[in-house]
């Protein structure tokens, strides 16, 4: 065996082992499993930028299912190819399959438990507080740019969601409407130069 072919074979150990991890160690949803594949993936490994991390997570958010086998699935493509999907996606869904098994033979034991109720409910501020996180990560990148448009995008996105209870995909499909015509006219300027 070759030397890339090691790496590769290494790099798509890693990335199970890492979604694996990642996958039973959140709690709350896809949306905190987000600050914590930038964690691993950007911070850690340095295998994805900052940037191009930020347009895997929109391409994830924005596909329909779980966010974070979405996530799993924009990552492994980007790092390992088809084989990175099928080994990040196996590592995501592990962890919850064996979690809802174990608590469906249980669950009636589960659901009058207070100790678990408890536990259960505190998890729920910890998640708040993961999820304020990313936002302030990812919205910390568009105000560093300083570019009017994406401040704007930003702003309207939440008041449009948030104030007026605007569908997400109603949002979605704006914003990458006003993004695309905002390409058009910077490569437009560009020619003109």
């Amino acid at each position: 065996m070759n030397a890339k072919a090691k790496e590769r074979n290494r790099r798509l150990l890693q990335l199970f082992f890492s979604t694996l991890y990642l996958s039973a160690f959140t709690f709350g949803g896809g949306y905190v499993i987000i600050s914590l594949l930038k964690q691993k993936f950007v911070d850690q490994l340095h295998w994805i930028d900052e940037e191009e991390m930020l347009d895997l997570i929109a391409i994830a958010q924005s596909s329909p299912g779980p966010i974070a086998v979405n996530g799993a699935i924009v990552i492994g493509y980007k790092l390992c190819g088809f084989p990175g999907i099928l080994v990040s996606v196996l590592g995501a869904i592990i962890p919850p399959f064996v979690i809802l098994t174990a608590v469906s033979m249980a669950y009636d034991a589960f659901r009058q438990n207070f100790v678990i109720q408890s536990m259960l409910s505190g998890m729920r501020a910890g998640i708040s507080a993961v999820i304020i996180s990313v936002v302030w990560d990812m919205g910390a990148g568009i105000v560093k740019e300083k570019d009017p448009l994406r401040l704007a995008i930003m702003l309207l996105a939440f008041l449009a969601n948030y104030v007026l209870k605007i569908p997400v995909i109603v949002i979605i499909l704006c914003a990458a409407g006003a993004g695309f015509l905002s390409s058009l006219l910077h490569a437009g300027r560009k020619e003109n130069v």
